[in-house]
């Protein structure tokens, strides 16, 4: 059953979420110039969420940890949540042509993950996300998640930043792993009805299980251990520049593209609304604001 391993999984997502949370509070209480820094330091809210079993059992849940209007984030998501139960018909046929073995004779599953999704008041600070996550069922575990930056306004050195710092804490793990996860997260973090990407990578993987737990989930850890440093001085650098209306449009726009992919590509998302996790949290991913033309 790996109850250890599950529970030391679960309490390292749960970790991983107070010190993000932690960070981005910090960001909010230090932006003291420029743009919006006249406005209310934002705070999350944090609610528990509850997830039943069609019969109403308990079913797991979690929290979601949500900040909107700070001077900083305009809307930040950042949820942790442990699931467990039966999957339904259609999860059970999505996993078995994913190649889990034994999902037609004992379809249990549990899972576990953190979810962040970050949308910014100056356009020249870049959105994020991050995800990390195990998943287990009587005939399979594995591991996936991983990060990519969403900016609407590029800027070249933010990007080579942000990919050094995730291939600075992947190389341990491998010299191959970090290009072969960057691939991945491109091919994965494609919009194919508007033949572009989402913005401008990071890394991404899934279904891994190289058959050696401890190994994996330190990889898991790892990934999740380069996000604050990948990220938080691409904030604090960007977030004192003059914006203009025009820039703003531009991050409208560019908003589109997220919420597009997260509802129709975004597995994550189907996952979650799926298996009847609270809505709320599955799509806390969807910017406040958002903008087509």
């Amino acid at each position: 059953m790996m109850d250890t391993e599950k529970d030391r999984a679960s309490n390292w997502f749960r970790q991983l979420r107070d010190e993000i949370v932690a960070a981005f509070e910090g960001l909010e209480d230090s932006h003291s110039e420029g743009p919006f820094s006249d406005m209310a330091p934002g705070r999350f809210e944090v609610t528990e969420t509850k997830r039943a079993s069609d019969d109403g059992s308990d079913a797991g849940g979690g929290l979601m940890s949500v900040m909107r209007g700070g001077r900083v984030f305009e809307k930040v998501g950042v949820n942790v949540s442990t699931v467990y139960g039966t999957l339904g018909e259609a999860a059970q046929k999505a996993m078995a042509a994913r190649g889990v073995p034994g999902m037609d004779n004992d379809p249990r599953f549990w899972a576990s993950g953190i979810s962040l999704v970050a949308h910014m008041q100056n356009p020249h600070c870049p959105a994020v996300h991050m995800n990390t996550r195990m998943f287990w069922t009587p005939g399979a575990w594995w591991f996936g998640g991983g990060s990519d930056l969403n900016p609407c306004i590029e800027y070249d050195e933010d990007t080579a930043h942000f990919h050094a710092t995730q291939k600075a804490h992947l190389d341990p793990h491998g010299d191959t792993l970090y290009p072969e996860l960057k691939a991945w997260a491109d091919e994965y973090f494609y919009i194919p009805h508007r033949h572009r990407a989402r913005g401008v990578g990071g890394i991404f993987m899934d279904d891994r299980n190289t058959g050696d737990w401890e190994a994996d989930f330190a990889l898991t850890q790892d990934i999740g251990r380069a996000f604050l440093p990948a990220y938080l001085p691409l904030v604090e650098k960007r977030r004192v520049q003059a914006c203009t209306e025009d820039d703003k449009d531009t991050q409208l726009i560019h908003r589109g593209l997220y919420a597009e992919y997260n509802l129709v590509y975004d597995r994550g998302t189907k996952f979650g609304l799926a298996t009847g996790h609270d809505a709320n949290a599955v799509l806390m991913s969807l910017p406040p604001l958002a903008k087509w033309v």
